[in-house]
């Protein structure tokens, strides 16, 4: 299942629900057919306005026809079968869900773990790495520091800066001793 979209809030009191779209355009969040929660729960979306404010879509879902009903539903997380999104023929995109399980090694082939999560926090898309000898980290997901993304061969690149491990050593008077 592939993470579309999540329900932000309500919009008036016809049942009505404001949906982030995590998808290129967002009005084609409502394209993909049913989408399903956390639990399984099937969504269908029709949407109400012909535009999105930002990343921000209006819709009406099956069976929510009162604003109470649209409340219970905020932050609920919208996915869609993997199989309903369209194929990618470029080899430079990729859906950000491929990277999840990727080996990451560094630009000597050294492996420092595999990618847990990809994710996005404002300021642009963060990819977490765990299980590696240094231990857990995040970069940022950006040419600078992802340079190579090889689906085919199920890793990724990374280009780290020299001290990226060092931890400098505290001195005596920073730890409070004498």
């Amino acid at each position: 299942m592939i993470l579309l979209g999540a329900i932000a809030g309500v919009h008036g009191v016809r049942g009505e629900v404001k949906v982030k779209s995590f998808t290129a355009d967002p009005l084609a969040i409502a394209t993909y057919g049913p989408l399903y929660d956390d639990d399984g729960r099937r969504f269908d979306l029709k949407l109400t306005q012909k535009a999105a404010k930002d990343t921000i879509v209006i819709a009406r879902i099956d069976g929510i026809v009162d604003r109470n009903a649209a409340e219970a539903l905020k932050g609920k997380r919208l996915y869609a079968p993997r199989d309903a999104l369209p194929a990618i023929e470029d080899q430079d995109e990729f859906y950000a869900t491929d990277l999840i399980g990727l080996r990451v090694e560094d630009r000597n082939g050294k492996n420092l773990g595999k990618v847990v999560d990809l994710a996005d926090y404002g300021a642009g898309d963060i990819i977490a790495i765990a299980g590696g000898p240094d231990g857990d980290f995040e970069l940022p997901f950006a040419d600078r520091f992802v340079p190579v993304v090889d689906l085919a061969a199920s890793k990724i690149v990374v280009d780290l800066p020299e001290d990226f491990f060092f931890t400098p050593a505290r001195d005596a008077e920073e730890e409070g001793g004498d």
